[in-house]
């Protein structure tokens, strides 16, 4: 009993199998389409941990993605790894599900890329509030919002839709 707990609230180190190598658990689509609904006026996104698509589509059908870029060559669009890019700044909006293990970071690097009047949106477990190493993060780059779905929205290893249901993790938008 005690391990499905665990499982269940998706706690890497004691999740039974491996997690991906490079964490990549992809986002459901309707994560992409209730943020533009609270947030319209996004524009020129980066979606910068693109993995095969699935917010960046979102976007782009939309008319409002500017490039997608990822770690690894998923078969969509443009191998870049964020956290190095070497760009000075980003005439847009950053928005991401970014590799959990390096959200902080991400977070970071994302805000010090676009200027004070675009946004940063990153989609977010909602534990990521929690953390005496965020306590700094938070102190300067307080979430102007946090919105939470009233529904689970699933993120699936490898983009395993069918296999794969996060439905015991809550995510937010943190933007």
């Amino acid at each position: 009993m005690k391990d499905s707990i665990f499982i269940n609230l998706g706690a890497t180190n004691h999740a039974k199998g491996i997690r991906e190598e490079n964490d990549y658990y992809a986002t459901d689509t309707i994560a992409g389409k209730l943020l533009l609904e609270v947030e319209p006026d996004l524009n020129n996104i980066w979606e910068c941990a693109c993995g095969e698509g699935h917010l960046a589509k979102v976007f782009d059908e939309a008319g409002k993605l500017g490039k997608a870029t990822d770690l690894v060559d998923r078969g969509y669009r443009t191998v870049d790894n964020f956290l190095l890019n070497t760009e000075s700044y980003h005439n847009g909006d950053i928005v991401t599900n970014p590799p959990y293990k390096y959200a902080q970071e991400f977070v970071a690097h994302a805000l010090s890329k676009v200027d004070e009047d675009r946004k940063v949106c990153m989609f977010l477990k909602v534990l990521f509030l929690e953390g005496q190493n965020r306590k700094d993060l938070f102190t300067k780059h307080p979430p102007k919002t946090i919105y939470v779905s009233s529904s689970r929205i699933n993120c699936a290893k490898n983009g395993d839709f069918k296999t794969y249901n996060s439905g015991a993790i809550a995510y937010a938008w943190y933007t």
